[in-house]
């Protein structure tokens, strides 16, 4: 596959406004330069169009039963009376996110929690040609402490008490297919009965669970809000801090990130969701929550990026699809647009710790997106469907036509 006459842009290299061709080969790239007249009828002309690599999203539920954040998006709810619903139906609802996710040029997610460790059926689906999909990497069920919100995320948390238990926990994931693991370092912001400040787990606890994740060849991921699970969970080697928006009011702790290589996933959609979109979906107390912990979240990020941490694109919202979303709210908080482009490849590649693909050179897995107009002049082309012209996965193209 040659792609011609291409704007290049990846928020990390510097190709200057000159069209090249990129070549690819069995799945990689394998050679960029300078476009030429040569041209052979397998070439394809994008005509000044810009390929990007395809996007990470680091930080998605896969869930069948999650269309509350996702209006327009699958069956709509059932009414009282009405006929009722397989529990297989939530499959399809699976298959059609994997080829909305995909349609929109996200070519790599990494869940982060789902009921009954349905998203390792879907990445089995996927990697079988069985549905259209993005690679998918599951944490299986997230190991928390015993908590209100086991209460509510009975399908999705594997509760636990102990170092040992802890590590019995991370086993169990393993066992059951997970690629990396995912802990409860503080409570959740969408329970009401959770307090998201102190650390949910002891030091104990969260040293056995990243122990024991890393000891196998795991990296490990932590649900972080408030400032002492946090700090626990960054001392202690986690790979990633999801949400994390407490971190600049301790800047020493994102100095000690930017030098181990901890990636922040700040999830600032999440926020506005509870603060502003789904006002009417949770009680008030977590709305006004939500409303402070957004004003934090936009701060750390900031913090971040002048700490040199490294930032990457996590939706965690809906509908499917629309994560890109995420890098125009980094604009809007503060960063560029080659930042904001580099955070949604380079660094939620290295979220997942995948070496292979978030960049456009040599050696690089063909995971690209080629879309009409400039990310780097316009993020916002990113989050436009009319926009995207093509996407291609694995060397291979895919289009949802």
């Amino acid at each position: 596959m040659v792609l011609r006459n291409a704007r290049l842009a990846d928020g990390t290299t510097d190709f200057g406004p000159e069209l090249q061709n990129l070549v690819v080969t069995d799945g990689l790239i394998t050679s960029i330069g300078p476009a030429d007249g040569a041209t052979s009828p397998d070439d394809i002309d994008v005509a000044g169009a810009t390929v990007v690599p395809g996007l990470i999203d680091a930080h998605m539920h896969v869930l069948s039963s999650e269309i509350t954040r996702n209006p327009g998006f699958g069956p709509p709810p059932q009414l009282k009376g009405d006929e009722p619903r397989a529990r297989e139906l939530g499959y399809f609802v699976l298959a059609a996110m994997a080829r909305a996710v995909l349609a929109a040029g996200i070519t790599t997610v990494r869940d982060v929690g789902c009921d009954d460790y349905e998203a390792i059926a879907l990445r089995q689906a996927v990697n079988l040609g069985v549905v259209p999909g993005p690679q998918i990497l599951s944490c299986g069920r997230i190991i928390s402490a015993t908590s209100p919100g086991g209460m509510l995320f009975t399908a999705m948390y594997r509760q636990a008490d102990g170092s040992d238990e802890m590590r019995k926990a991370v086993r169990e994931q393993l066992r059951a297919g997970a690629d990396f693991i995912k802990f409860m370092a503080t409570g959740a912001r969408s329970v009401q009965l959770e307090d998201p400040e102190p650390a949910q787990m002891t030091r104990a606890e969260m040293r056995a669970i990243i122990e024991e994740a890393h000891r196998m060849g795991f990296r490990v991921a932590a649900h972080a809000e408030g400032l002492d699970g946090a700090r626990i969970a960054i001392e202690e080697g986690v790979d990633t801090i999801e949400h994390g928006l407490s971190l600049h009011r301790k800047p020493a702790l994102l100095d000690t990130m930017a030098q181990r290589g901890t990636v922040l996933v700040p999830t600032l959609t999440t926020f506005h969701d509870l603060a502003e979109r789904f006002t009417d979906k949770f009680t008030p107390a977590l709305v006004d929550q939500a409303k402070r912990q957004l004003d934090e979240a936009y701060a750390t990020v900031r913090a971040a990026r002048d700490a040199g941490v490294t930032i990457a694109l996590g939706h965690d919202s809906g509908p499917p699809g629309d994560a890109a979303i995420e890098l125009v709210r980094m604009v809007e908080g503060g960063l560029s647009t080659a930042e904001a482009l580099a955070a949604g490849t380079r660094g939620s590649a290295a979220a997942l710790g995948l070496a292979d693909r978030g960049t456009l050179a040599v050696g690089q897995r063909a995971d690209l997106l080629i879309v009409d107009g400039d990310p780097l002049a316009d993020i916002r082309v990113l989050n436009t469907p009319t926009a995207i012209r093509q996407v291609i996965k694995n060397g291979g193209m895919w289009c949802a036509d």
